[in-house]
């Protein structure tokens, strides 16, 4: 599998970054074509138009696609984050940030190595930035390319600066760069303590990731990211088995951090909160989700529209004219009173 290390520029993503993102390049798809236009264009400077340009990707906000120059924004960011009928274009509701957890934490091309690595394999209940680096480093010399001391260290920092806000050597007073960190409202990466290095008289600190219930991650919330992992990896097969949805790399439980129990009671009620989409069997020999229904963008937009219970008009469709998108949405019809 080939990882990503790099991209970010030392920027964990900021919360203006991506609304901003959405719109200029929903306006011209060439925006990154040109660093200097596109520091004008988002009012930062050169090595942050690399980072938004890294990040609106990472999120599944933008890709690019075959043969065609510049970025395209997709359905899911359409559906988020277009000003007319999207769900959360100002990154308002938490469970768009547990999405875009989601959506960064199971890159199926090139994911980011931190993620896939910390999200998936990880099985000690704490870690310090110590051990970490260190287990990096052990798997980065398997690779074709050992990486170097400082992108190991960076690669970490930009992970957890993502979810846990930086506090200054002073005291308690939160560093600027990491005010504007989404993703840190998850609580999902916690303190855990202290503990001693090697070098004598020093401590560092302890992390945990959050393990509780979160019912900040709703059952179609869920759903929707159940549909996603199914599309990305497991397309061909009409069902699959709670181990597969629970313990795979990139599986809800791995992703989301849920127990088995926990798992297993929101699964009981994915009928309804998949609007039928999915229907768990419960047995001692193989518990298993079933789906319905098919993989299509009409199932994603309706399973996106019940996760925020309003309708679907906010799934667009993009088609490229010169340099501009022009946005259809899909209108619902509304019965007559």
């Amino acid at each position: 599998m080939r990882f990503r290390f790099s991209g970010h520029e030392s920027f964990p993503c900021r919360y203006t970054w991506l609304p901003k993102a959405y719109r200029t390049i929903h306006n011209n798809p060439l925006l990154f074509a040109d660093d200097n236009h596109a520091m004008v264009q988002l009012g930062v400077g050169k090595n942050m138009v690399k980072a938004i340009r890294f990040w609106v990707q990472s999120f599944g906000i933008a890709e690019q696609r075959p043969e065609q120059p510049g970025l395209y924004i997709t359905p899911f960011g359409h559906a988020i984050f277009n000003p007319q009928g999207g769900q959360d274009p100002f990154l308002e509701d938490i469970r768009t940030l547990w999405l875009l957890h989601w959506k960064v934490s199971t890159i199926a091309d090139a994911p980011l190595f931190a993620w896939y690595f910390l999200m998936n394999r990880w099985q000690n209940a704490e870690f310090s930035r110590t051990e970490v680096i260190e287990a990096f480093g052990i798997e980065s010399d398997r690779m074709e390319r050992p990486l170097s001391d400082f992108t190991k260290q960076q690669h970490f920092d930009i992970f957890l600066h993502t979810y846990f806000p930086v506090r200054s050597r002073k005291g308690n007073d939160i560093l600027e760069e990491n005010l504007d960190c989404p993703l840190t409202e998850l609580h999902l990466v916690l303190p855990a303590g202290e503990r001693a290095t090697e070098e004598a008289g020093k401590r560092e600190p302890l992390y945990t990731f959050r393990q509780d219930a979160k019912s900040e991650v709703t059952g179609p919330l869920l759903s929707y990211c159940l549909f996603d992992f199914w599309r990305s990896y497991r397309q061909e097969e009409r069902s699959l088995s709670f181990r597969d949805i629970y313990a795979l790399p990139g599986s809800v439980g791995q992703i989301f951090k849920l127990t088995e129990l926990d798992l297993q009671s929101r699964l009981a009620d994915l009928h309804k909160d998949s609007q039928q989409f999915f229907e768990y069997r419960d047995s001692a020999a193989l518990p298993r989700l079933v789906k319905t229904g098919e993989l299509t963008e009409q199932a994603e937009a309706l399973l996106l529209s019940g996760l925020y219970g309003r309708p679907a008009a906010a799934y667009f469709a993009a088609q490229p004219t010169g340099t501009q998108l022009v946005l259809h949405p899909v209108r619902e019809e509304v019965p007559n009173a």
